[in-house]
């Protein structure tokens, strides 16, 4: 009613400039510059002027609006100092399109702050799974190298085993070649001996023989009575038994 009664005014303003008698008098009481004014924008619409009337509203469409505020708060939907923005604002089409959009700004950064915060999420958890692996990796690196060190200190006990066999061997073959020079030279100084006793009995025995010989010469040339040879040696027929011994 507020509109079109403002509406209707300005309709009957253009009329008193154009067809009003009492136009001089009116451009009198507004002055001649505003008379002006009103003859160069009196063809124009009010829409051409981008003008619009709204009313104030009333208590139950203020009433309306807190409701609607009241209910966006308990749920979230806006916080408080939206709600003190929406109750500047005496429109209340302008107020209830301000509740819709902030409800849906407030929509869309919960939204982004819960994409924001599964991407933080799921960082950490790459994160922790990077971390794992590479504790896992070097877990299985120290145990490699441990086992690495183990097999090194065992490879190094058996090459320090089979220089201790082999030197113990060499020394057991030392002084088993030592023993046996020992026991060739023993065997070979008591061939010695032996060969030496038997050369003395020999030529013993050689001189014995030659010395009866010449007695039995001597018993045939002189027609000496027999004579009776007894030796208190150890032989037969002119052999050594000491021959016989074993070796």
């Amino acid at each position: 009613m507020f509109k079109s009664i403002a509406e209707a005014l300005t309709y009957r303003v253009a009329d008193i400039l154009e067809y009003a008698d009492f136009r001089d008098d009116f451009a009198n009481k507004i002055g001649k510059y505003n008379v002006s004014i009103l003859d160069e924008i009196k063809d124009l619409y009010v829409y051409d002027f981008g003008i619009f009337i709204d009313i104030s509203p009333d208590e139950e469409e203020k009433a309306q609006l807190e409701q609607n505020i009241q209910i966006a708060l308990s749920k979230g939907d806006i916080n408080l100092e939206d709600a003190i923005d929406i109750r500047e604002i005496k429109n209340i089409k302008l107020a209830n399109q301000l509740l819709k959009l902030k409800r849906v700004k407030k929509e869309e950064k919960a939204q982004q702050m819960a994409i924001q915060q599964q991407a933080m999420q799921a960082q950490q958890q790459m994160q922790i799974q990077q971390m794992s692996a590479q504790s896992a990796m070097q877990k299985i690196q120290a145990e490699t190298q441990s086992k690495m060190q183990v097999k090194q200190a065992e490879i190094a006990f058996e090459i320090e085993k089979m220089k201790s066999e082999a030197m113990l061997k060499q020394q057991l073959m030392q002084t088993e070649f030592e023993m046996q020079m020992q026991l060739k030279g023993v065997e070979v100084e008591s061939l010695g001996e032996r060969e030496k006793e038997r050369e003395e009995a020999k030529a013993k025995r050689i001189s014995q023989q030659n010395s009866e010989q010449s007695k039995l010469i001597n018993q045939r040339k002189n027609n000496l009575p027999p004579i009776s040879f007894e030796s208190n040696e150890d032989s037969l027929d002119g052999f050594d038994l000491a021959e016989f011994d074993p070796r």
